[in-house]
């Protein structure tokens, strides 16, 4: 299909309307992230800290897989929608790595972050179960990647594994304390961007290879890029609850944090 938008046009016409969205309702809303101890600008600002700090590790960390797998050929953009490359990889999928956590940030905003943390039960066992859970997702993605069809699908799993195994190993009894925030936060931009994503490949702006894909769709979108933007959005509201968690623990009197560390080892939080 003759490709209708560009990678620039794409942005305008889907992302930037979001976040201008997003940022106005963000006023009315405001409120949410200040909630938990100080007020105002300075938990604001921690919290678009911890968003900055989120954003530069997704960069980091996805540019050199992104270019691998577009030089794999695991997919590439039509002729006509790109206007530079740097590397691989065309400018606009770059800018599409740096806008997507604060999209999901945004969101995120809007929702009540935690303001206490509750006791859990049995925290190591938690942990361990996450890493479990993380190790099986990374030797999954690893067998796929040995095959043609399921390559794409296995390149995400083995390229998430690490990401899951750290976040689970560090907050997983906080993560799972606040199931509904993550799962919320998580869903309603990862179903908007699977949304834009199908769009995006029906009129060609990008395309996934047949060999290296499964063939399975849900709504005309392609299952890898559903998984993708699931984990990638879980990614960053994990990252900014546990970002949120620490910063919490830090500012807790030096007593507080002993006596919390004794009540873990015995089966609290």
């Amino acid at each position: 299909m003759t490709t209708v938008l560009t990678y620039l046009q794409f942005h305008l016409a889907f992302l930037v309307p979001l976040a201008l969205f997003l940022i106005a309702t963000g006023f009315v809303s405001r409120t949410r992230i200040e909630r938990g101890g100080l007020v105002g600008r300075a938990v604001a600002r921690r919290y678009w800290g911890g968003v900055a700090i989120v954003t530069g590790v997704a960069l980091v960390y996805t540019i050199p897989w992104d270019n691998y797998l577009i030089a794999r050929g695991v997919w590439w953009y039509g002729p006509d929608a790109t206007l530079a490359t740097l590397g691989y990889a065309p400018v606009g999928e770059y800018l599409f790595i740096l806008v997507q956590p604060w999209l999901t940030a945004l969101w995120l905003a809007h929702l009540t972050l935690p303001s206490s943390w509750p006791t859990v039960d049995r925290p190591i066992a938690t942990r361990a179960a996450g890493l479990v859970l993380a190790a099986a997702i990374g030797v999954g993605g690893w067998v796929a990647f040995g095959t043609d069809s399921t390559l794409y699908l296995g390149a995400i799993a083995a390229w998430a594994a690490p990401v899951l195994a750290l976040q689970w190993a560090v907050g997983a009894p906080q993560l799972w304390a606040r199931r509904r925030l993550v799962a919320l936060g998580t869903l309603v931009p990862a179903l908007y961007l699977c949304l834009v994503d199908r769009i995006a490949i029906e009129y060609g702006i990008w395309v996934l290879s047949e060999r290296y894909t499964t063939g399975v769709h849900v709504a005309g979108l392609p299952v890898e890029e559903a998984v993708f933007f699931l984990v990638t959005n879980l990614f960053v509201v994990q990252g900014l609850v546990l970002f949120r968690w620490v910063l919490d623990r830090r500012r807790e009197p030096a007593s507080s944090r002993t006596a919390s560390a004794v009540e873990s080892a015995f089966g609290g939080s």
